[in-house]
């Protein structure tokens, strides 16, 4: 029988642009001597495994929990040979990333890449901090074919300041890059295709210029997605996201506010974007900021907080 929650132990990812800050801000303990960029929180991939970290099921991974538990975690209509459809990932941008885009289904299946649709949320930015999606209006295909050979995109590009509790959707076909000084919690569909357009030429780390797919990402750009908004911090429930490949919601609770979830319903997945909670599940009876657990569709769950807090339910990436 699964448990109430499924917590698992996270794959840190180095990357030219991270820092310390999953350290400093989650109190994680990081690879020492190495910028980590990513970690990625739920997974289920040939190169990237999730393993259960604590309880009865330690050390099993998410792909042996779905071929062995298939009914009890995903519901009875779902095939056991499926990946897990979600990647859940924090992000430390201590630089700037490439500008970058994810194909659509359409194009990624022409390209041998998976499409991507993902939806940041924006746990922390240093003062300046900004995102960059979509481009300007007035920009044109030809324009930006122009600046791209000239290596002056910067001007043609949506960039606007973003500060802490702030979300954006960001679907397949969106031109997109993280500004430098940000945390931020990615909930994304399980790939890992992104062709980078430009890179600020910036160099790896192993000192030479990172790989560019300009081809493919020309092919992949929606070049009529013009000046995109994040949705705003706020104080009731707000839905984030809601797409063909999830739903996400954000739900601040004062302290002492309930949260339930009945048994059978579906799979979600709860992520503790501020403040901290307690559980009726005996392995993790407490959750702090910065905490991803899977609820498995046979398993009620209950949800405590323990002081203003907020958040996120994925949820409908289950058919």
């Amino acid at each position: 029988m699964l448990p109430k929650l499924l917590r698992f132990a996270p794959i840190y990812q180095e990357r030219v642009w991270g820092g310390r800050a999953l350290a400093d801000s989650l109190g994680r303990e990081l690879p020492a001597g190495h910028p980590i960029g990513e970690s990625w929180e739920i997974v289920d991939r040939p190169e990237a495994q999730s393993c259960v970290a604590g309880g009865p099921w330690h050390g099993r991974t998410l792909r042996n929990l779905l071929e062995r538990e298939t009914a009890a975690l995903m519901g009875p209509h779902w095939k056991a040979s499926t990946p897990f459809p979600i990647l859940v990932k924090w992000l430390d941008a201590r630089e700037r990333l490439s500008l970058q885009v994810h194909p659509p289904e359409a194009v990624a299946k022409k390209l041998g890449g998976e499409p991507k649709t993902e939806n940041w949320y924006v746990a922390e930015s240093a003062p300046g901090g900004a995102l960059i999606a979509g481009l300007k209006r007035g920009v044109t295909r030809e324009k930006f074919d122009t600046a791209l050979r000239e290596q002056k995109l910067e001007p043609l590009v949506h960039r606007f300041p973003v500060h802490r509790g702030e979300s954006l959707f960001v679907p397949s076909g969106r031109l997109h890059a993280i500004d430098a000084g940000l945390l931020i919690l990615e909930i994304q569909q399980n790939s890992d295709t992104t062709y980078r357009v430009y890179d600020w030429g910036r160099v790896g780390l192993d000192g030479k210029p990172r790989q560019l797919h300009v081809a493919e990402s020309l092919q992949c750009i929606d070049f009529s997605d013009i000046e995109p908004a994040t949705i705003p911090a706020g104080k009731g429930e707000t839905i984030l996201a809601e797409c063909p490949h999830f739903k996400i919601r954000r739900l601040p609770l004062a302290k002492g506010a309930e949260l339930k979830f009945a048994a059978n319903e579906q799979p979600r997945i709860i992520s503790v974007a501020e403040g901290s909670f307690s559980t009726d599940d005996p392995t993790h009876s407490s959750l702090e900021r910065g905490a991803n657990v899977l609820v498995p569709f046979a398993s009620a769950a209950y949800f405590s907080a323990k002081e203003p807090s907020i958040l996120l339910v994925t949820e409908n990436f289950a058919d």
